[in-house]
C-alpha cells in the first residue's frame, strides 16, 4: 500500500516539483520515497513497506535495461503464481516484492497483463521503446487513480488529487457539474471530480497515453456478469462460498508485517476475523446512549481468543476532525461512517500495518436491506400481476414526486426509474430550491445511473441494483473512504470479499439464493454460520450508526454548522437563508434534516479547506 505521483512535460525545476508532490502524500508511504526522471516523464513514489521490506523492493522499479519503469500502489495476490510462470520464460527476479511480477508481466504480455492480475491495484508503467504510459485500476476500484491535463498539454496523475496542487501547471477550480449529483448521492458521482478538469480512472479500466501525440485512450478491460447458475443446490453454494472466502482470506493475509482485522458486530467483518484469526481486532463506537455496538465485537473476540482494541468517539472529536477528514478525502463525501473509520484506522495503526475488513460483501452477495421487499410491497407484488405493476410504474415514472410514487415504481421492478444506490439525500426539486443556478445545472443522479443500467438491460431486478452499486456506490463511496481514511494513518486495508475469485463465484449465485423470504445475503450468512455463532451470522446490517441527528439539536454543534452555513463564501453555492431554515427546523424538532444538513456541511468544509484556506492559483 503506497502512493504515486507523476507528470509529463519538461517544466522548470521539475525535480523539486515532483518532490513536493510526493511530500503531499507522504502519509501513504512514510517508509521510503524515490523518483525517476526521463526526458518527458517524471515519476514519484512513496512506499509503505509490506512485502520485502528491503531497498530491493523500492519503487519506481525498472527492468534490466531501464526501458520499462513502474510505480504501483496495492497488492497482487497471485504474484507468486505469475512469478513462477515468468521465471519459466527466462525472466530474472531480484526481490520478493509483488511489483516485480507486474513489471516483468508487462514485458511479457503487454497490456494483457491486466487480465492476469488478482488483487487491488493502481499503477503506471512507462514504456520507453513505445514512448507511452500504460496504467490501470483494479476491477472493483479499491485503489484510487486521478489524472488531468494542464493548459500546456501535460498529463498529471496520482493516487490523490492534493498532490496536483504542487504542480505549477495545475489551476484549481470547482467543477460546477459535481454538486447536484453529490447532494443526492452523498459521494462524488461524476467521472470528473469536484476539481474541474481532474478525472477518476474508473474501476476495471486501463489507459494508454501517447507522449508524442499527447493523447489518452481509456478502455474497460473487465465487467461483472450476474447470470444465474442453476446447476447447484443451495447447500452446494454455501459449501463453495465457505471455501472461496477462506482461500481469499489466506491470500490476503500474506505480509512481512503485522496483520489485524476490523471488527464490528455484523456478519461480514466477523466472518473475515473468524477466518483470519489475527492476534488483534479493532472496533469503535460512540460515547452516546445506544450508539455503541463494540460489545458485540468484544464478545466475539473473547469467543475466538483474540485481543480486541476499542475506542469510544465523542461528539467533540467527531466535529473537530471533520476538516482533516475532508482534506484527506480529496473530494466532499458525507457518508457518516467516514468519521468512525478515521478513528478506527488511527486505533489500528498503533498496533499493526495491515488490516482486513468486510467491505464488498453487501454488493457481491446482496446484503443491503433495500434489496429486500418490505412486507407491504411483497404483498402488493403477490396480489397484483407483474404486467399491471409494470404499467403503473411506467405511468408514474415521469410524474413529479408524490406520496406513493416510489412504491409503485419499486413494485414495477424498474430500478432504472427509482434506484440510484443506498443514499438518496436531496430530491431534484429540493436541490433546485436551495442551490444557486450556476451549480444546479449538473446531471441528476438518474442521468449518471442510466449508462450503467444500459449495460445490464437483461439482468433481473436484484442483479441490476447490485450491478449499479458495484459500479457507483462501491468505488465512489465505500472504497473511497476506506482507502483515504486508512492511508491517512499509513495503514493498509485489504478487503478479501472484493477478490477476483470470490467475484467469479458470487456473480452466478441465483437471485433466489441471494435474497428470499428468509432475508438477504443468504448464501454468505449460511457459510459464515459454519465458523460464527447464530447471533453473528443472522444479525441485520447496521453499519456505523452515528448520533448526528441528536447532536445537531445541541447548541454547540448547531453553532458549528451555522458558522459554515452563514459564511460569505457559502452564498456562492447556496441560498443560505434556506440552509438556515433547514438547520433551524431540525434544531427545534420540526423536521429530521440531519442527512441534508450533514451533506451540505461536508461540501462547505471541503471547499473552505481547499479554496479558502489553501494557498495557490485559483481559476477565475
Amino acid at each position: 500500500m503506497c502512493g504515486f505521483v507523476g507528470f509529463t512535460g519538461d517544466i522548470e525545476n521539475r525535480q523539486q516539483v515532483l518532490q513536493a508532490m510526493m511530500d503531499r502524500i507522504v502519509h501513504r508511504g512514510p517508509d521510503m520515497g524515490d523518483a525517476f526522471l526521463a526526458d518527458n516523464v517524471a515519476m514519484g513514489f512513496r512506499r509503505l513497506s509490506i512485502l520485502d521490506l528491503t531497498e530491493a523492493g523500492s519503487q519506481p522499479m525498472s527492468n534490466a535495461d531501464g526501458s520499462v519503469v513502474v510505480t504501483f500502489n496495492g497488492e497482487i495476490y497471485n504474484f507468486m503464481e505469475l512469478r513462477r510462470e515468468l521465471e519459466a520464460k527466462g525472466y530474472e527476479f531480484h526481490c520478493d516484492a509483488d511489483t516485480e511480477s507486474l513489471l516483468h508481466g508487462y514485458e511479457e504480455w503487454g497490456e494483457g497483463v491486466v487480465d492476469r492480475l488478482r488483487g487491488m491495484y493502481a499503477f503506471v508503467i512507462w514504456d520507453k521503446k513505445k514512448n507511452r504510459l500504460f496504467g490501470a485500476r483494479d476491477i472493483f476500484g479499491i485503489k484510487p487513480f486521478y489524472y488531468c491535463t494542464t493548459a500546456q498539454g501535460d498529463l498529471l496523475y496520482g493516487s490523490e488529487i492534493k498532490s496536483f496542487l504542487e504542480h505549477p501547471g495545475f489551476v484549481k477550480a470547482v467543477n460546477k457539474q459535481a454538486l447536484r449529483p453529490y447532494l443526492t448521492m452523498q459521494f462524488p458521482a461524476t467521472d470528473e471530480t469536484f476539481f474541474e478538469g481532474v478525472f477518476k480512472l474508473p474501476a476495471a479500466h486501463c489507459f494508454t497515453y501517447d507522449l508524442a501525440t499527447r493523447t489518452m485512450d481509456v478502455r474497460r478491460y473487465w465487467d461483472a456478469d450476474f447470470s444465474d447458475d442453476d446447476s447447484k443446490t443451495f447447500d452446494q453454494y454455501v459449501e463453495e462460498c465457505d471455501q472461496v472466502v477462506h482461500e481469499s482470506v489466506a491470500a490476503h493475509r500474506i505480509a512481512d508485517v503485522k496483520v489485524g482485522s476490523f471488527l464490528s458486530g455484523g456478519v461480514d467483518s466477523s466472518y473475515i476475523a473468524a477466518c483470519l484469526m489475527p492476534d488483534n481486532t479493532f472496533s469503535v463506537g460512540f460515547d452516546y446512549k445506544d450508539f455503541n455496538e463494540t460489545n458485540y465485537a468484544a464478545e466475539l473476540s473473547d469467543k475466538l481468543g483474540i485481543k480486541n482494541f476499542r475506542k469510544m468517539v465523542t461528539a467533540d472529536e467527531f466535529f473537530e476532525m471533520l476538516p482533516r477528514i475532508q482534506y484527506h478525502m480529496d473530494e466532499p463525501q458525507s457518508n457518516l461512517s467516514s468519521v468512525p473509520l478515521w478513528f478506527l484506522a488511527q486505533l489500528a495503526s498503533e498496533q499493526v500495518t495491515v488490516v482486513l475488513s468486510g467491505e464488498g460483501a453487501d454488493e457481491l452477495f446482496a446484503g443491503y436491506a433495500y434489496y429486500e421487499d418490505v412486507p407491504s410491497l411483497a404483498r402488493f407484488k403477490r396480489i397484483v400481476p407483474r404486467c399491471i405493476r409494470r404499467g403503473l410504474g411506467k405511468f408514474v415514472a415521469d410524474k413529479s414526486y408524490f406520496k406513493g410514487r416510489n412504491f409503485l415504481l419499486k413494485a414495477a421492478e424498474m430500478p432504472e426509474k427509482w434506484f440510484t444506490g443506498q443514499a438518496f439525500i436531496y430530491r431534484p426539486d429540493e436541490i433546485d430550491d436551495v442551490v444557486k443556478p450556476d451549480y444546479a445545472k449538473g446531471p441528476d443522479a438518474f442521468d449518471l445511473c442510466a449508462p450503467v443500467y444500459d449495460r445490464v438491460q437483461n439482468f433481473c431486478d436484484l442483479s441490476k441494483r447490485q450491478y449499479l452499486d458495484m459500479n457507483m456506490w462501491l468505488p465512489g463511496d465505500i472504497l473511497l473512504k476506506a482507502d483515504k481514511m486508512c492511508m491517512a494513518h499509513s495503514l493498509e486495508l485489504r478487503v478479501p470479499f472484493l477478490d477476483k475469485k470470490v467475484m467469479e463465484f458470487a456473480q452466478h449465485i441465483p437471485a433466489r439464493y441471494r435474497v428470499n423470504e428468509n432475508g438477504n445475503k443468504q448464501v454468505l450468512r449460511h457459510a459464515a454460520n459454519r465458523v460464527l455463532p447464530d447471533e453473528w451470522a443472522t444479525r441485520p446490517k447496521k453499519g456505523f450508526p452515528v448520533p448526528i441527528k441528536f447532536w445537531l439539536r445541541e447548541q454547540k454543534y448547531y453553532d458549528y454548522v451555522k458558522e459554515y452555513f452563514t459564511a460569505p463564501w457559502a452564498e456562492e453555492f447556496f441560498d443560505t437563508k434556506k440552509l438556515m431554515a433547514m438547520l433551524d427546523d431540525h434544531f427545534e424538532g420540526r423536521a429530521l434534516n440531519h442527512r441534508k444538513i450533514y451533506t451540505t456541511l461536508t461540501f462547505l468544509i471541503w471547499y473552505k479547506r481547499y479554496f479558502v484556506d489553501e494557498k495557490g492559483p485559483v481559476a477565475a
